[in-house]
């Protein structure tokens, strides 16, 4: 029997919902249907990094390159610190002062990535994670930041990798959910602002953050994103667990309603 915990989606207002509590080698709950497609907006971003990560072990890429604003790096764009703002690319701050969420920061480093692997983005995110992992019933259909379609079937294999990397080194996963230019203060769109706002090289960082989507007793490593489609993954490494959560409802008070109480208890239920 489904756990009552996760149930409690069905009361969330959207019209399908699916959620799975994942551990480091299996899924340990669920609920709803597995194999249903979402948009799952910005957490493509989860999707992109991975694929820019492979490609920096690879050595046709690397985090220092100069991508972006003058003095802004592929690492700026990764960690939102590159100085451009949301969805355009007008330059509000100089590199490395400031955390500005920035779509557009994310569709450059793709741009970036595909010039020097001589093959679109799509194909190379799905020739280096997509398939290797299995996420069959994922794909990429225009922005890197912003427009994968995928279930939570496919995302549980996703935090799974996220737990235990196999794509890329340790070294490499460790270093990109490290706060980048921790120091910075930024927004979490939607949520608020934080001083400081930290972020790794593509999943938020809880850090500190209080209130926070990921509810108030998940450990300050806690990592992951949200998305504007209803949709969130994230990992707490120090309890080796996740979350995922997928709907057709936009993301809205409601989410910053359930979602923190949800979190906890699922902690609770499955630490």
């Amino acid at each position: 029997m489904p756990d009552e915990i996760l149930k409690s989606i069905d009361l969330w207002g959207a019209d399908h919902a699916a959620t799975a509590v994942v551990g480091p080698s299996a899924v340990l709950a669920s609920h709803g249907d597995p194999a249903r497609r979402f948009e799952v907006a910005s957490l493509t971003k989860l999707f992109s990094a991975l694929a820019v990560l492979v490609a920096v072990e690879e050595g046709t890429i690397s985090l220092d390159d100069k991508v972006g604003p003058p003095g802004s790096t592929l690492k700026h764009l990764l960690c939102h610190s590159s100085g451009l703002g949301f969805d355009t690319e007008q330059v509000l701050a100089a590199p490395g002062v400031k955390r500005i969420y920035s779509n557009s920061g994310y569709d450059l480093a793709a741009q970036h990535l595909a010039a020097h692997a001589e093959m679109r983005f799509e194909q190379y995110l799905a020739e280096a994670v997509l398939q290797p992992l299995g996420l069959n019933s994922t794909s990429l259909d225009g922005s890197a930041a912003k427009d994968a379609v995928s279930t939570c079937a496919d995302l549980c294999l996703l935090a799974q990798e996220m737990l235990v990397p196999t794509l890329i080194d340790h070294s490499t996963w460790s270093l990109a959910t490290q706060s980048q230019f921790p120091d910075l203060a930024g927004i979490v769109p939607g949520w608020g602002p934080y001083t400081p706002c930290p972020w790794g090289l593509g999943p938020e960082i809880r850090g500190k953050k209080d209130p926070h989507w990921t509810g108030h007793t998940a450990s300050s490593e806690t990592y992951g994103h949200f998305g504007a489609s209803g949709c969130f993954l994230w990992v707490d490494p120090t309890r080796r667990l996740a979350c995922i959560a997928v709907t057709d409802r936009d993301f809205g008070p409601w989410a910053i309603q359930v979602w923190p109480g949800f979190c906890d208890q699922v902690r609770v239920r499955f630490s």
